[in-house]
């Protein structure tokens, strides 16, 4: 596959990830288990993730963005494929070596309250990072710590001694970003960190997130269903199907020229506020169900729902590049798309 070409070329990434595969195997038997299949989860993706910046991932339920988080935290270990963090391989390393690697790259869960011990008081659950990394924070100093942790995302420090059903759901997600913070990382991943929360609510968390990027000089992986969420926190958008990535760009690029069939579908499905632009969009239904991750389409993924498929989308697998077409034209539809056919297409998203 193709190295990513992106806008921050002149910049050395932080995270590169380079032909990432995660293939859960499919058993037969009891007492004699036998391998008879995979479901391709992760089936080859490559990107870049800058110091600095938030790339947003988006997709369908099923298409590996969460198996991406876990695997570039290492709780997944990879089938095939590089996770370079500042030019070493994470992939490869175990014990001590795996250990000080994950006090710069932490994670914020999707749900708020079942990745916060319910026996433990947000105290605890906050300072227990220090403990596993006490160069961190000594024991005389953890209990300040905490309390401004807890200042910083916007709670009282006198909180400590409460346990999390005794918070609203914001409120114990902005317990897991403390949590996330507390050794002080480079890289956050967030896995779908506001989807489990009121619309209003999630404005303030993903608020909090932008001003706490800012303030620490983070660099985020922001993994979400709502394009618009995504847009608005994102500098580069990224878009995944059936475990791969479709296309690649900045958020303008990817909401305002997108040229890959699958992103324009996505686009065309949102909703839009204006009753004079929802009027006059196109709304772009894809036939047939996703398919199968153990039994997925040769050549390109998508095909089997696309409207522009032909026989070269069955034979080869697009390459996620610029397309040909589209190269040295200036325009902002010139991104990396993984399509045969790929050409831009006016999509009214969400602006």
């Amino acid at each position: 596959m193709a190295e990513p070409v992106t806008k921050n070329a002149d910049r050395e990434p932080i995270l590169q990830v380079r032909n990432l595969v995660k293939h859960f195997p499919l058993t037969q038997g009891v007492l004699f288990k036998k391998q008879v299949g995979a479901v391709k989860a992760v089936d080859g993706i490559s990107f870049d993730l800058y110091r600095g910046e938030t790339l947003g991932i988006v997709g369908e339920s099923g298409c590996g963005k969460s198996t991406v988080a876990k695997l570039l935290m290492n709780l997944e270990r990879a089938t095939a494929g590089e996770v370079f963090y500042k030019g070493e391989d994470i992939t490869k390393l175990t014990g001590r070596a795996l250990k000080a690697v994950r006090r710069n790259i932490q994670m914020v869960f999707q749900d708020p309250y079942t990745s916060l011990n319910p026996r433990m008081t947000v105290g605890d659950i906050i300072g227990e990072p220090f403990d596993i990394h006490p160069e961190v924070a000594p024991k005389g100093d953890r209990r300040r710590k905490v309390q401004e942790l807890l200042d910083v995302v916007g709670l009282n420090p006198e909180y400590l001694n409460r346990y999390p059903h005794q918070f609203s759901g914001g409120q114990r997600q902005r317990i897991g970003i403390a949590r996330g913070l507390a050794l002080n990382p480079e890289i956050i991943i967030c896995d779908e960190p506001v989807s489990a929360l009121d619309v209003s609510v999630q404005a303030q968390v993903v608020n909090l997130m932008e001003r706490l990027q800012d303030e620490f000089e983070l660099s985020y992986l922001f993994i979400a269903h709502d394009l618009s969420v995504v847009r608005h926190i994102s500098d580069r958008v990224g878009v995944m199907y059936l475990g791969k990535m479709a296309e690649i760009g900045t958020d303008e690029e990817i909401y305002e020229h997108p040229t890959h069939p699958y992103t324009q579908a996505l686009l065309s499905a949102v909703p839009v506020p204006d009753p004079e632009a929802r009027g006059g969009r196109e709304r772009i239904i894809l036939s047939g169900d996703v398919p199968s991750p153990a039994n997925p389409p040769s050549g390109c993924r998508f095909r089997t729902r696309c409207w522009k498929a032909q026989d070269k989308c069955a034979e080869e697998t697009p390459l996620l590049a610029v397309p040909e077409a589209l190269k040295d034209t200036g325009s902002l539809a010139a991104h990396e798309s993984a399509c045969h056919f790929a050409e831009e297409k006016d999509v009214v998203g969400a602006a």
